[in-house]
């Protein structure tokens, strides 16, 4: 099986450039990391004190909740309709 190629972007999150490589395409890869980049502005505006570090682990761990409750919405709605095809 041969392997996916790889696209490789330079992106910004938190004034820091970060090289991301993956099979996604790169506007996917761009959106993501402004995804990344917009939750941690956000965070930071109402947590001015936390270092670099900590607002990172604060934003993977409000990612990583958000994530979760999207994945128990997910599988209530494919539980309905497996009821609703009966």
């Amino acid at each position: 099986m041969a392997e996916q190629e790889k696209n490789r972007i330079s992106v910004d999150i938190y004034g820091h450039t970060y090289k991301m490589v993956g099979t996604e395409s790169t506007g996917h890869m761009r959106l993501v990391a402004s995804i990344v980049d917009d939750k941690m502005k956000e965070i930071s505006i109402h947590n001015p004190s936390l270092d670099t570090a900590k607002l990172a682990v604060l934003t993977a761990v409000n990612t990583v909740n958000d994530f979760l409750k999207l994945k128990e919405q997910v599988e209530k709605l494919e539980e309905e309709l497996k009821r609703l095809k009966g």
